[in-house]
């Protein structure tokens, strides 16, 4: 198995392992939850990740600190994003995942990033906000026309790929349209950092996986869509019933 693993996945576990270890300080400093996360209701996996959630924001404090030192601004981290999140769609279909896993984390990076450093500078605005969750949408067509045009010659790979696509899309537009209504609703099983963290694990893991077990190239992949298809739908229903029932 080991002649299977790839340099990508290699620096992946380096990664990780360096990750896990970083979470022994934090639990010994009393596991501080994010105050900035607080105040926007932040969850991850409905709650059950909110130690990993807030363990990966003291993580990321000092790339924050030093992004301010450098006068770094919200503006570089969105165009950022978006590029990292555009990059991974013509990535993946050309079928280099795991390139695109670390574009898609990447994005992710930077999309917390722009956010932390607006409130903290007190340059949180409307526009900010507007570019924000735009960019993150552009972001996320890419990566999924991406799986599309890579699963093109697939029974079902393009239509569960439009699915996890449409579903992605309508969990956003119900938090925003309620959000607009005076309604705030950030919670469900698939919100934008659940699908950034699966979409890439699935490139990251998926070649070296793929190898080892000796899995069809696509199996990983269609796993993760129609799991993100099926969740982002019920999570849109839910999203949508609640709103729903609040505006009543």
């Amino acid at each position: 198995m080991t002649a299977t693993l790839t340099p990508g996945f290699g620096v992946f576990l380096a990664v990780n392992a360096a990750g896990v270890a970083s979470m022994i300080p934090y639990a010994m400093k009393g596991r501080r939850r994010d105050a900035d996360q607080e105040g926007k209701h932040g969850q991850f996996l409905g709650g059950v990740g909110d130690f990993i959630l807030h363990w990966f924001m003291w993580a990321l404090s000092p790339l924050v600190r030093m992004s301010l030192r450098l006068g770094l601004t919200p503006d570089l981290f969105n165009y950022l994003g978006l590029a990292f999140g555009v990059a991974s769609g013509p990535l993946i279909a050309t079928g280099h995942l795991e390139l695109a896993g670390w574009a898609v984390v990447l994005s992710g990076i930077a999309d917390i990033l722009d956010g932390r450093i607006a409130r903290l500078t007190g340059v949180a605005s409307n526009y900010g906000d507007f570019i924000d969750s735009t960019f993150d949408r552009f972001a996320e067509a890419a990566t999924f026309l991406g799986f599309a045009w890579w699963l093109r010659d697939t029974p079902l790979g393009p239509l569960v790929s439009g699915a996890a696509l449409a579903g992605s899309l309508i969990v956003s537009y119900a938090r925003a349209r309620g959000e607009v209504l005076g309604v705030m609703c950030s919670g469900g099983l698939m919100q934008r950092g659940e699908r950034l963290v699966l979409t890439a694990l699935v490139c990251l893991i998926g070649p070296s996986a793929t190898r080892a077990f000796r899995l069809e190239p696509h199996t990983l992949v269609m796993g993760m869509l129609w799991l993100m298809a099926v969740t982002t739908m019920f999570t849109a229903v839910w999203r949508t019933i609640w709103i729903a029932r609040r505006l009543r």
